[in-house]
């Protein structure tokens, strides 16, 4: 079994609100569907520990630290912008998304072929150094590539986000950081409005109109990644595995589907395989459409299973 899948009870316990589209059943109809479909036999099932304050620290200002620590609520609900709120099970939750991918940087570092998904909320491509946005109170996928570098080693890493919406907390994070290179497609002009132009020469934006379908997408990060990959050689692949660019996600207007996802998979494993022992660790970002979220991320586990 060289896939690890991490989770953790708490991250389903968070709460945006009632009606709030980033909610438990998103990881839920996760689970019932690696069930049904039979791949959950077949996975490692690891619980995702509590980051630290000095994990938090990789990728967060020390007062973005205690913003969250201090608007943690013992009762109620704590609004930190219009569309992110915490209740007194949200720090938990926080803390676990941060550790998952810390844990399975961990994991896949123990050994060549090893891959890890982390099925974990909230999410974490648009928190930045300073402040929690758009859903996500830290930035899992930064602290994980951060604790690559800094503490196992690593050289250089990738990441690899295809959420709709433009990961600006990523890449105001990593910008300017050469031993990462971060490869991001997403809709344009679309919330957050940024990535276009591009903070530092180690971010590789794809921003397309509403409307692509996948040819368009596929085409057009195979352009601007694939040659760059290649040539920075990452020895770990790092993705922000957001869903919400299927054609049947009402949170945007791309038309992807299963088949993209699984397509975009098998290249970043052909590139895992040439550069970093075929390690990959992979994140869930966004994905809000459950039935369509389920099946995208089946396709996307079933490929880093079967590789």
């Amino acid at each position: 079994m060289n896939l690890a899948f991490i989770t953790h009870a708490d991250c389903l316990k968070h709460s945006n609100g009632a009606h709030h589209p980033e909610n438990a059943a998103r990881l839920e109809a996760i689970t019932d569907m690696l069930i049904a479909r039979g791949l959950d036999p077949w996975l490692t099932h690891l619980d995702a520990p509590l980051a630290t304050r000095e994990d938090l620290a990789l990728a967060h200002s020390e007062r973005m630290i205690e913003l969250v620590f201090e608007h943690a609520p013992m009762e109620g609900t704590v609004n930190l912008d219009g569309d992110t709120a915490m209740t007194p099970y949200t720090l938990p939750a926080a803390l676990r998304a941060a550790g998952s991918g810390m844990a399975a940087v961990d994991w896949v570092l123990q050994q060549a072929e090893r891959r890890a998904f982390c099925a974990i909320r909230p999410p974490g491509h648009h928190a930045s150094r300073t402040r929690p946005a758009g859903f996500c109170i830290f930035n899992n996928i930064a602290i994980a590539a951060l604790h690559a570098l800094e503490r196992h080693g690593l050289e250089r890493v990738a990441i690899i986000d295809f959420d709709v919406h433009h990961g600006d907390g990523t890449e105001a994070i990593v910008a300017g950081d050469e031993r990462v290179l971060f490869c991001s497609s997403f809709q344009h002009p679309f919330y957050p409005s940024s990535g276009i132009p591009p903070l530092a020469a180690n971010c590789l934006p794809v921003g397309l109109p509403a409307g692509t379908d996948g040819t368009r997408w596929r085409a057009a990060v195979s352009e601007a990644w694939f040659e760059r990959l290649q040539a920075h050689a990452p020895q770990l692949i790092l993705i922000s595995a957001g869903f919400d660019a299927h054609r049947e996600d009402d949170m945007a207007n791309f038309a992807l589907s299963e088949d993209d996802y699984t397509w975009i998979t098998q290249q970043l494993i052909q590139q895992a395989n040439l550069s970093a022992g075929g390690r990959i660790v992979s994140m869930l970002e966004g994905g809000y459409e459950t039935p369509a979220l389920a099946r995208s991320v089946y396709a996307h586990l079933r490929c880093l299973n079967d590789d």
